[in-house]
């Protein structure tokens, strides 16, 4: 390897681009390649990146399967910042074997690291704790141990364990300080605002507060009957009952927990849960099916019984009832809660995060565009869709070992 590409390579390990591009901006050779499309990932030009590394991954020879499977890597985790989330698991797999059977352990670390990420950003917790749990993070470089401990902190935060996030959030601060990386020291501030910020509301007698993570937490571990409108569960201590494939009885139980102690006239549940504004005697018939049905499904937690005016919920056991909402609730709040990682994401990308059809996705993307809350880029299949300009693109996208060579 010559004396400009490993100059490239260590300027690039550092988050320098320009000093990188500095170097090898005018070379065409396959190392010069990758270390061009690597420094353009981290400017942000993806695109372009992606054409380089492509060049190169091709240009290498039959012997240079190593440097063909760095570049494999370095794609795939364009593909994951630009929320390419269908991108073939399989041929990262295969690169990542490659690297370690060829001694490259960093470098298969960070495939490892890749795989689990995007397993966290389409919720597969169990199978990213499990990549994450293939590594040992005191054996890895500094950036790819940051890179470690914000996944770690990810699936604790996605789990309700606040503890065990701000522990990882401690260490990759730490591991950030000793890589001396800005975009990387940034992403763990970023994570942890994230961390502190309102997680949901509490709704409890008529009134309401905003919850950090931590208090999420604890209700969870609390002795009252929590109607989570967050995952569409009604809890207690003992008892979890799953409504999130029944929207019209989640609306019921929300409904009448909303007005508990008191009751719910029947007029009222027939709007909230059926949108019905001049309720008839069908309507009426179809409420008691439902009300009915709800009972069976909660009556390992609470009860429900008719009244004068309509319907009470009184729990079993529990000596309260609260509701857990989301911070911000209105239409397509989930496809928003995505968006707002400040990335551009595609339709296909939202509907394997959302588990939902790419069609009812767009449906969703189109209204919140004729609202002015999101807004498109690109056309075709380069079509993303954002929140709001972002100035700035702040990328782990650093190999943590120089790209080229064997």
């Amino acid at each position: 390897m010559d004396s400009l590409i490993t100059a490239a390579a260590h300027a690039l390990a550092a988050g320098d681009p320009f000093g990188a591009l500095n170097r090898v901006a005018l070379r065409n050779d396959p190392p010069a390649l990758a270390l061009r499309g690597i420094a353009m990932a981290q400017l942000g030009d993806l695109d372009r990146a992606k054409l380089l590394l492509r060049q190169a991954a091709r240009a290498f020879g039959p012997k240079e399967a190593v440097s063909r499977a760095r570049c494999i890597v370095a794609e795939a985790e364009i593909a994951l910042v630009s929320r390419d989330l269908g991108w073939p698991a399989k041929t990262l797999d295969a690169a990542r074997a490659t690297l370690e059977r060829h001694g490259d352990r960093v470098n298969g670390a960070h495939a490892r690291h890749l795989e689990a990420r995007r397993l966290l950003l389409i919720g597969r917790l169990d199978e990213a704790e499990r990549k994450l749990g293939e590594l040992d993070p005191d054996l890895l470089p500094p950036a790819l141990r940051t890179a470690h401990e914000l996944a770690v902190a990810g699936i604790a935060m996605r789990r309700l364990r606040s503890k065990a996030a701000r522990d990882a959030l401690a260490r990759a601060e730490q591991a950030a300080r000793q890589a001396h990386i800005p975009a990387l020291t940034a992403e763990v501030e970023n994570t942890a605002q994230a961390l502190n910020s309102p997680a949901a509301r509490l709704i409890a007698a008529g009134r309401e507060r905003s919850l950090l993570l931590d208090e999420v937490e604890a209700l969870q571990a609390s002795k009252a009957l929590v109607v989570d409108a967050c995952r569409h569960v009604v809890r207690d201590e003992q008892a979890s009952i799953p409504l999130a494939t029944r929207p019209v009885l989640f609306a019921l139980a929300r409904t009448l927990a909303e007005a508990w102690p008191g009751d719910v006239t029947r007029e009222l549940l027939l709007a909230r849960a059926f949108g019905a504004r001049h309720a008839d005697e069908s309507h009426r018939a179809r409420l008691r099916v439902e009300i009915g049905r709800l009972r069976s499904m909660l009556q390992a937690v609470a009860e429900i019984s008719a009244t004068r005016q309509g319907f009470a919920l009184a729990p079993s056991r529990a000596r309260d009832v609260l509701i857990l909402a989301r911070p911000v609730e209105e239409q397509h709040g989930a496809v928003l809660a995505f968006l707002a990682d400040g990335e551009a994401w595609s339709s296909s990308a939202l509907a394997l995060a959302l588990s939902a059809s790419q069609r009812t996705v767009q449906r969703a993307l189109d209204g919140l565009a004729l609202a002015g809350k999101v807004q498109s880029v690109g056309r075709g299949r380069a079509l993303r869709w954002m929140t709001t300009p972002v100035p700035g693109f702040t990328t782990t996208l650093l190999l943590p070992a120089p790209l080229p060579g064997g």
